[in-house]
């Protein structure tokens, strides 16, 4: 069995095939430490620890079918009721964020329908809020707190 080093907040191993894993404590398992899933990593654990958000509100990689295609989203915030509230979608840090990558997060919302979407390569971090065709971008990230008040 791998030994498991702690670094940073974070749990790693390497696998049989000498790859490096991350453990993920949202589905509560090891897995390979991509640059993006790095990002992704480092985003459930802000979106966790600065915003508040508890990490039962929080799904990673969860399957929905846009025009007759899966998907998959990076991460998902619900609220207390178990609608999405945040849409994050992660980039690895050598992709810039894009109108691209707008238009990749906007055509997930048409099915999600989520008030603020996210989107991030761990270096660049926009944020925006969304009510039909209104789209404005928002200076701070709301917290768990602040969105259970709304």
């Amino acid at each position: 069995m791998a030994e498991v080093i702690e670094q940073g907040g974070f749990k790693f191993k390497t696998d049989a095939d000498g790859r490096m894993l991350i453990f993920d404590s949202i589905r509560n398992k090891f897995v390979v430490n991509t640059p993006e899933e790095w990002v992704r990593q480092n985003t459930v654990k802000y979106i966790h620890e600065e915003l508040g958000f508890p990490k039962s509100l929080i799904a990673l990689e969860k399957q929905f079918v846009l025009h007759k295609r899966t998907k998959r989203t990076d991460i998902i915030v619900h609220d207390t009721e178990g609608n999405p509230i945040i849409l994050v979608e992660c980039k690895r840090p050598s992709i810039r964020i894009t109108q691209s990558t707008f238009d990749q997060a906007f055509r997930y919302n048409i099915v999600l329908k989520v008030p603020y979407l996210m989107l991030t390569n761990g270096e660049e971090l926009y944020c925006c809020y969304v009510e039909g065709e209104k789209v404005e971008f928002v200076k701070e990230i709301p917290s768990y707190q602040n969105l259970m008040n709304e």
